[in-house]
């Protein structure tokens, strides 16, 4: 029995290729219109940058959050005179820990990845200076080993040092501060606490408890008590220590941000009368599990709170950086004054506005590894598997497919785009374009010399044949966690391919593992493949 062609592509599709049904009324239909979730935000509108992509300053004086779109978590600020530095977790990405500048807490501009060696999934850092000399403490872990590690650098831009190992197995999230005694601490989950060395580099003594945070109620949706990310500062007479609870996911109404002061760094520590102090109390607010502060002076002596939060309808994108104005009250409390920050926002006064974000279309001219680019779980040489060469980017192709394949990744934060590419590939190698979350969830489209490849679940599917040989045009579409695809001999005629998806799924409370859906290039089998003319537009 002879198929025909489409009948024939459909089953190798696993039957998402269907027949036009005759006399069906066209209609266009736009991006929106095919939105699973989030149309009830349609009305906000943010103002907009290079390639499109959203910023928070809206030129009016005012900001809309979040400042830092996409995939920064866990955000450590400090204040360093005029400047401003913020770095966040990086998790399995390598090179992470990324350094952003500020001279207004609204504009934030990469600066450098601090570290470049894999030393397992990074974790909620503290980034501080002391004496002159900046130092990011990290909790990282691999499957058989967890530590704390420190790097250090007398400039921002670095050079940073080679990680030296703390020997905190059993703790996470540390918070750095000097207290009255002159002696440095660091405080970690649990309302844990150890002291450093006097130069940072090493613990002293045992890892001791020094704080419980009264308990909510048990009514309370969250997702677990989640005792985590102090962060202390001093002000005034009282040490105030800012700590997140409720679990970091889950339930939308989960995470939550507590204070406690004290006016000695061995307490007792007193609870805000006020706690929770930040807390996402409905689904219905524009911003979801907003927790992880810290309190940090504006340039014009107001005060604020950094923190993080998953966006209405996107986990996709992974938790954002927002920024809420807070206000000191008589009592010596704070209170948050942002409410669920999904309206505009006076901007702090005074400060500069550093030109926000960058570029991520990248043609390959020069070297944007580590600014942009960064592979999943790095092996110990897999910078080497990178080259530039005649206008292209080379990837040595690596394991089977993109789950062992350490994929070429880069964080994004709008709410629609797309990305196309240019790939050449030698016999024996697949390439493509992909959105990637960890290895057990992915999607895209790749392809051989022969065959294209679908990815759908983290699983390979689909494998009808092509005619453009070893050199092949992709574009990918994200528009709303619906995403489409298009291929071209030529990168001038295009070609809508016969599978689209909905990816909104592919998100941490799901899989679990706390990372965004991030774009990205992969390369496998023996051989090279080389990407060309990338380029990347916010729809």
């Amino acid at each position: 029995m002879t198929l025909p062609r489409r009948a024939l592509l459909s089953s190798l599709l696993g039957g998402a290729a269907v027949a036009a049904v005759p006399g069906l009324a066209a209609r266009a239909q736009s991006w929106e219109d095919a939105a699973p979730f989030g149309r009830e935000w349609a009305s906000m509108k943010w103002r907009r940058g290079v390639e499109n992509q959203r910023i928070a300053d809206l030129g009016d004086g005012t900001f809309l959050n979040p400042i830092v779109s996409g995939d920064h978590p866990d955000p450590s600020i400090l204040k360093d005179g005029d400047d401003y530095y913020m770095t966040f977790s990086s998790f399995e990405s390598v090179p992470g820990l990324h350094i952003w500048h500020s001279r207004d807490l609204v504009n934030w501009r990469p600066l450098t990845a601090a570290l470049t060696k894999n030393i397992g999934s990074v974790w909620a850092p503290e980034l501080c200076k002391h004496e002159g000399r900046y130092f990011i403490y990290i909790p990282a872990r691999f499957p058989e080993y967890r530590s704390n590690y420190v790097i250090w650098a007398d400039h921002i831009e670095g050079p940073w040092s080679e990680p030296v190992d703390l020997k905190l197995p059993s703790h996470i999230d540390p918070g750095h501060i000097v207290g009255e005694d002159g002696k440095r601490y660091l405080f970690l989950h649990r309302g844990d606490r150890v002291q450093l060395s006097d130069d940072g580099l090493s613990t002293v003594g045992e890892v001791e408890h020094v704080y419980s945070p009264r308990r909510f109620p048990t009514e309370w949706v969250v997702e677990g008590f989640g005792q985590e990310g102090p962060k202390v500062m001093r002000r005034g007479e009282y040490f105030y220590m800012i700590t997140a609870l409720g679990g970091t996911a889950g339930p939308p109404t989960g995470h939550m941000v507590i204070a406690a002061r004290s006016k000695s760094i061995d307490g007792p520590w007193e609870d805000c009368p006020h706690n929770p102090i930040v807390r996402t109390t409905s689904a219905a607010e524009k911003w979801w599990s907003r927790g992880h502060a810290t309190l940090v002076e504006g340039p014009d002596g107001s005060w604020w709170m950094v923190y993080h939060g998953y966006e209405n309808a996107y986990w996709t994108l992974g938790r954002q950086t927002l920024l809420d104005p807070i206000e000191w009250t008589d009592d010596g409390w704070f209170r948050a004054k942002g409410g669920d920050l999904s309206r505009p926002i006076p901007k702090p006064r005074g400060g500069e506005a550093v030109v926000p974000g960058m570029a991520l279309s990248d043609d390959f001219s020069t070297d944007k590894f580590g600014i942009q680019w960064s592979f999943y779980s790095a092996g110990p040489d897999e910078a080497s598997r990178l080259s530039r060469r005649d206008g292209a980017m080379i990837l040595k192709g690596k394991g089977t497919a993109p789950s062992d394949g350490s994929p070429l990744t880069f964080v994004c934060g709008d709410l629609a785009y797309e990305m196309e590419v240019e790939i050449e590939i030698d016999a024996g190698v697949t390439a493509g374009l992909i959105l990637f979350y960890d290895k057990a969830l992915y999607a895209g489209l790749g392809f051989d010399q022969t065959r294209f490849v679908t990815h759908q679940y983290g699983i390979e599917r689909g494998r009808p044949g092509h005619s453009h040989g070893r050199r092949v045009f992709l574009r990918l579409t994200n528009a709303y966690n619906i995403v489409t695809l298009h291929t071209s001999g030529d990168g001038v005629t295009w070609t809508k391919f016969d599978r689209q998806m909905e990816v909104s799924g592919y998100n941490n409370n799901v899989r679990g593992g706390f990372m965004m859906l991030r774009p990205g290039l992969y390369a496998v089998g023996q051989g090279e493949a080389r990407f060309r003319n990338f380029r990347y537009r916010a729809l």
